[in-house]
């Protein structure tokens, strides 16, 4: 267990959410999202009745489609389970997505899109995610293809070559230089890989001789 032994507590809700990358028979990539709440207790609903203890609360899908240049060509949304009568109704307002592309800016313009009374928290939640998994799924494959293309191998040199062809993808090492941990400036990990943007205290050292 990654954390510590907690105090003794009970339960009371569990959200989960599950994101999948698919790359789609056409050419295109699909985004997906499901995500559920869930109550350890039953409770009465005024539109649903008595909700049963681990029923869900909230049941929703969404679906990205896109191409390798993170463009959206078509949305669906589905809020199978939610607490009030008229929820539903927001899930295809999300349609208004298509057209929009993943890139700075993107979850302002959607949240102009869907925001407010004519879209649903929950879903519009999922977009941050999904983004992030759109990159994570996209970017990758394109990463791959080019190398296998250009007859590159990897094997044997770690994951620098493959992941510094990614970081390509994004404009380069210095578009998420100091974003994290990994890619201080002055770190181990920007040494290796883009040692013309190093700045650790050793950057100016000579090479040591061999």
């Amino acid at each position: 267990m990654p954390l510590s032994p907690p105090a003794d507590r009970e339960r009371l809700h569990t959200r989960a959410i599950e994101i999948n990358g698919y790359r789609r028979s056409d050419g295109l990539f699909d985004i997906e999202a499901h995500l559920t709440d869930r109550k350890s207790f039953g409770q009465t609903n005024y539109d649903r009745g008595y909700i049963e203890a681990e029923e869900p609360i909230h049941d929703m899908w969404l679906r990205l489609t896109l191409d390798e240049a993170m463009l959206i060509h078509a949305v669906e949304a589905v809020s199978d389970k939610t607490p009030y009568r008229m929820c539903p109704t927001a899930a295809p307002n999300f349609a208004r997505l298509a057209g929009m592309r993943i890139r700075p800016g993107f979850l302002k313009e959607a949240n102009q899109a869907v925001g407010g009374t004519v879209g649903c928290t929950h879903l519009r939640e999922l977009l941050q995610q999904m983004a992030t998994t759109a990159f994570q799924t996209i970017n990758p494959a394109k990463a791959k293809r080019q190398l296998v293309a250009e007859g590159v191998s990897t094997e044997g040199r770690g994951s620098d070559v493959f992941d510094k062809r990614i970081t390509e993808q994004w404009g380069g090492g210095n578009r998420i230089l100091n974003t994290c941990l990994a890619y201080d400036e002055k770190g181990p990990l920007v040494k290796r890989r883009w040692p013309e943007l190093y700045k650790g205290d050793d950057a100016d050292l000579p090479a040591a001789a061999d």
